[in-house]
C-alpha cells in the first residue's frame, strides 16, 4: 500500500490496493491545537444563548412536553437532510395510529424519535461510550430502510460517500478502511470521556466532525452523529435538559454543514467550528423564542376555555403531550365517555384551538395547529445532496 499521500492537521489520505484513497484521521484532539482565541467570541455568545434557553425552559409548566416536541422536530429534519419526506404532522399521525396515507419513510423517523430517547434514557446509567452509541445505531435502524446492514455493529467493509448510486471509484469521500476502525473509535471514545482543555461546545463540535469522518457504520452515521451532539451537551452539563437540536441550522445550510465537514480533513477544523458554533447560538435563540411563544399560548388559551369547565382545560394540557387527536384518543386520554369525547373536540373547534385535518365525515383527526406550527414551520425545500 502506498503511504506517500495527502496529510494534513486531520489526518492522511491513503491509497488502498483496489485504486482508491480512504482518509485516516489523526487521533484527538486535533494537534496543532485548535485556535480558542480565535473561537472564543462564539463560544461565549452560544455559551449565553444556551442558558437563556434553560432559564426560559425551565418556566414551562411541563419542559418534557417541550423537549417531547423538539425531539419529534430533531428526528424530522435529521432525517429529512438524509432524504426522508415526512413531516413533523406524519410522525404525530403516526403517534396517534393513523398511518394511512402517510410517507413510506414515517417509520424511520419514527425510529429516530425512539433512538434519542433511548440514548437520554441510557444516560442515567451508562457513560457515553462506543456501547451506547452501538445501541442507539440499532435501534434508529430496526425494521426499516436499511435495516439489513448490521444495525447496531460498527461496519466491517468499505463504506463511500457520494450522490445517490455512486460506486467508489465516483465517492465524494472515503472513510478510513475498517481494519482502522478498532483505534479510531477506541481513541473517540477515551475523548469523549475526557475534560480536555477544550470548551464543550469546542468538545462536542469536534467529536461530531470526528465520527462523521469515521463514519462506523454502513448507514445512519448522519443522523447518529447528529444525536450524539445532543446526548454529549447532556452528558457533560451544558443542557439541563435536551433542548438543543441542531438539524434545523444545518438542513437550512446542508452545503455549508458538508463542505465545512470535507474541510476539516484538510486541516480546517476553525472553520467547522465557526459553523458550529453559529449553528448552536441560533439554534438556542429559536428554541428560546419558541418556548417563550408558548407560555403566551398556553396562557391565552386555557383563559379561552374558562368558560367551558375542567374537562376543556384538562384536554387543552394534554394537547401539548399529544397535538393531533381523534375522540378514542380523547377518551381515553380524559377517561371519559365517546360523547364527552366528541363534544369537548366540537368546543375546542369551535374556539379555533382545533382543526379538522382528513374532511372525512367518519374517522376524523383533530390538529392543534398553533403549537404543532411553532415547530414546523419555516422547513424549507433542499436539493438532493450527498448519501450516506
Amino acid at each position: 500500500m502506498d503511504q506517500a499521500a495527502r496529510q494534513s492537521r486531520s489526518g492522511r489520505y491513503v491509497n488502498q490496493l483496489t485504486g482508491y484513497r480512504a482518509f485516516v484521521p489523526t487521533e484527538l484532539p486535533p494537534e496543532p491545537p485548535v485556535d480558542l482565541a480565535r473561537l472564543s467570541p462564539l463560544v461565549s455568545a452560544a455559551d449565553q444563548a444556551i442558558g437563556r434557553l434553560d432559564g426560559v425552559a425551565r418556566m414551562l409548566p411541563n419542559p418534557d412536553l417541550f423537549v417531547a416536541m423538539y425531539v419529534r422536530r430533531e428526528a424530522v429534519l435529521s432525517s429529512q437532510i438524509e432524504g426522508t419526506q415526512s413531516s413533523l404532522d406524519d410522525v404525530l399521525s403516526f403517534q396517534l395510529g393513523e398511518p394511512g396515507g402517510l410517507p413510506r419513510d414515517v417509520d424511520e423517523v419514527v425510529n429516530h424519535v425512539a433512538a434519542m430517547n433511548h440514548g437520554l434514557r441510557r444516560l442515567d446509567t451508562l457513560p457515553l461510550s462506543l456501547r451506547l452509541i452501538r445501541e442507539i445505531h440499532g435501534v434508529l435502524m430496526s425494521g426499516v430502510r436499511g435495516s439489513e446492514r448490521t444495525p447496531g455493529e460498527f461496519r466491517t467493509s468499505q463504506n463511500w460517500i457520494g450522490t445517490a448510486g455512486a460506486h467508489l471509484d465516483e465517492a465524494s469521500f472515503v472513510p478510513p478502511p475498517p481494519h482502522e476502525l478498532t483505534r479510531l473509535l477506541g481513541d473517540l471514545e477515551r475523548f469523549l470521556h475526557e475534560a480536555g482543555p477544550l470548551p464543550l461546545l469546542v468538545h462536542a463540535g469536534v467529536a461530531h466532525a470526528q465520527f462523521e469522518t469515521i463514519h462506523p457504520f454502513l448507514d445512519g452515521n448522519g443522523r447518529v452523529g447528529r444525536l450524539l451532539i445532543t446526548l454529549l451537551l447532556v452528558h457533560g452539563g451544558v443542557l439541563e435538559r435536551p433542548v438543543l437540536y441542531l438539524s434545523y441550522f444545518l438542513k437550512r445550510h446542508r452545503a455549508e454543514y458538508y463542505d465545512r465537514l470535507m474541510a476539516v480533513r484538510d486541516g480546517d477544523w476553525e472553520g467547522w467550528l465557526d459553523f458550529f458554533l453559529r449553528g448552536v447560538a441560533e439554534t438556542s435563540r429559536d428554541a428560546t423564542s419558541t418556548a417563550a411563544s408558548i407560555l403566551v399560548m398556553r396562557e391565552d388559551h386555557r383563559r379561552d376555555l374558562e368558560d367551558l369547565g375542567p374537562n376543556a382545560i384538562r384536554l387543552m394540557d394534554r394537547l401539548f403531550e399529544q397535538p393531533v387527536v381523534n375522540v378514542a384518543w380523547v377518551q381515553k386520554a380524559l377517561g371519559v365517555s365517546w360523547p364527552t369525547a366528541n363534544k369537548l373536540i366540537t368546543q375546542l373547534m369551535d374556539r379555533a384551538l382545533l382543526a379538522e385535518v382528513t374532511g372525512h365525515r367518519r374517522n376524523r383527526v383533530f390538529r392543534y395547529a398553533a403549537y404543532v406550527d411553532l415547530f414546523a414551520e419555516r422547513e424549507p425545500d433542499l436539493s438532493a445532496g450527498p448519501t450516506s
